[in-house]
């Protein structure tokens, strides 16, 4: 056993192979082991990212769970280490810790209708879960991802949006709260999708993932639907620190976001959701 397996608190070496950047503030950077070996994660999953000499953030994973070879994270450059992290090039070493936490429950919606209702970078969270659902899309009935952003511009991975679009296996639908330049689509809240329906609200199940204001009126939208509060899950990724509930930095009433979520299943935690002070 590795020492990085004995001691849940040593990050790992991984080299920034690729940097992308996807919006004004946004980033994706692709990772390798510096020391060789793959990595394993479920979908929904995140780890805490070091920058040597400033610090460490939890970020959760953005790329595909069957992909080993490599960890993919798209993250904003909000704070000290995000934003350490956005100067790095090509090359640089940091250090890796998890993955952690509760994951998406994907394969518990098998036979189910799956809808993904997104906001912001919080698509991010979610693509890992998108990517197993179409890796494994005969076992679900229908496949909806609902994305919402504040103009056309803050859209996030568009291109992979558009190819989403084009399959016939899928519905997509973007919106964005303020139309710019030549946008014809959607404007409005998500909520607004989800009203639309096009699922059948007593077979789904539901992930969302966004802005805690976004996710606490999409819950509600769904429930409006149909869909039992027991069917919805979110991603909950707030002051997350150690990651493995030992600093108590993370807690959320009885709950320790980085230990007991960051997915949670609605019905466990909606009374937390009303409570503005939390």
């Amino acid at each position: 056993m590795s020492a990085h397996a004995k001691d849940p608190m040593l990050p790992r070496p991984f080299r920034v192979e690729k940097v992308k950047r996807e919006l004004s503030d946004t980033f994706t950077m692709e990772l390798v082991p510096a020391e060789g070996g793959g990595f394993s994660f479920a979908a929904g999953q995140f780890n805490m990212l070091y920058v040597f000499g400033i610090g460490e953030v939890p970020i959760s994973i953005s790329g595909d769970p069957g992909e080993h070879e490599r960890l993919v994270h798209t993250t904003r450059a909000v704070g000290k280490v995000s934003g350490a992290l956005d100067a790095l090039k090509v090359g640089d070493v940091i250090g890796v810790r998890g993955p952690y936490g509760i994951p998406w429950p994907v394969e518990a919606a098998f036979g189910r209708d799956l809808v993904f209702v997104a906001g912001g970078v919080g698509l991010a969270p979610l693509r890992p879960a998108i990517y197993q659902a179409m890796a494994n899309r005969e076992r679900f009935g229908k496949v909806m991802v609902l994305y919402g952003a504040r103009t056309p511009e803050d859209i996030l991975f568009k291109k992979e949006i558009e190819r989403w679009r084009g399959r016939f296996d899928m519905d997509v639908a973007v919106t964005v709260d303020r139309a710019t330049g030549k946008w014809g689509g959607n404007v409005g809240v998500v909520t607004n999708l989800v009203a639309k329906g096009g699922f059948d609200p007593q077979n789904t199940t539901a992930f969302v993932c966004g802005p805690e204001v976004m996710m606490r009126y999409a819950a509600q939208a769904l429930e409006k639907k149909g869909v039992g509060r027991g069917s919805i899950f979110v991603s909950m990724e707030r002051n997350m620190k150690c990651g493995v509930g030992l600093c108590g930095h993370c807690q959320w009433g009885t709950h320790f976001v980085c230990k007991d979520g960051p997915v949670f299943r609605y019905d466990s935690i909606a009374d937390l959701f009303s409570i503005r002070e939390l």
